[in-house]
């Protein structure tokens, strides 16, 4: 074969190879949202407006973004009372997989999401806007917003019936308290704090969820 035929063969081949390297590329670049932090919680303690208005937020923020063509949920859990069943977080957000407003596949299922989410950190947990939330992480000892309502354990469900974890499901801004995981991970600057389930918050007012670091944010998820 002519020197010339093998070059021309080895660059057929070298472009062969480079296409599913950039198949893989375009894939990953139009990746859809399907998870975000909000940037701004409604604004009334623990009051939420039940799970439909928490929903309803999400989708508000999402279609500002210009991802109003998904449907989206609020990951929060709610508790069994007299009048109604249990509704865990976990069932409420699809089967995924959910990529942040970067493209970067946050989880892929939601076994991956509770048991394999090393992307929930700071870096990576982003609002509807690509933008990170407040955190001591970034330098200003002072000021966080890590806080996170879920009213859920660390496997995604709801707490059993007693003790309050979810401001009345959702809709006491006064009395109760709320389960609130750590968007970055973070406790005091330790590493390894749950991003869904790290404590409770001492009340319900708006008050009362900043004073433990949080801003009544709470996670988006689209379920189409």
């Amino acid at each position: 074969m002519a020197i010339t035929g093998r070059i021309a063969l080895s660059l057929s081949v070298l472009g062969l190879l480079a296409l599913p390297l950039q198949g893989d590329a375009q894939q990953q670049e139009t990746q859809p949202m399907g998870f975000f932090i909000t940037s701004v919680g409604i604004g009334n303690g623990g009051d939420l407006g039940g799970l439909a208005g928490a929903d309803a937020h999400c989708q508000r923020l999402a279609t500002a973004a210009g991802s109003g063509n998904r449907t989206w949920r609020a990951y929060l859990s709610t508790q069994e009372t007299a009048d109604a069943t249990a509704v865990h977080a976990r069932d409420r957000i699809g089967s995924g997989p959910w990529a942040n407003a970067n493209g970067l596949v946050m989880a892929t299922n939601v076994e991956s999401l509770h048991y394999d989410n090393s992307n929930f950190n700071w870096e990576f947990t982003l609002d509807e806007n690509g933008n990170q939330f407040d955190s001591r992480i970034d330098g200003d000892e002072d000021t966080t917003e890590h806080d996170v309502l879920t009213g859920s354990r660390i496997d995604g469900t709801a707490f059993p019936a007693g003790q309050d974890q979810t401001c009345d499901n959702w809709t006491s801004s006064t009395e109760g308290s709320a389960r609130v995981g750590h968007a970055d991970r973070y406790s005091f600057t330790t590493p390894g704090s749950p991003w869904n389930s790290a404590h409770g918050t001492p009340g319900c007012t708006q008050a009362n969820l900043i004073s433990t670091g949080g801003a009544g944010l709470f996670y988006c998820f689209a379920i189409s």
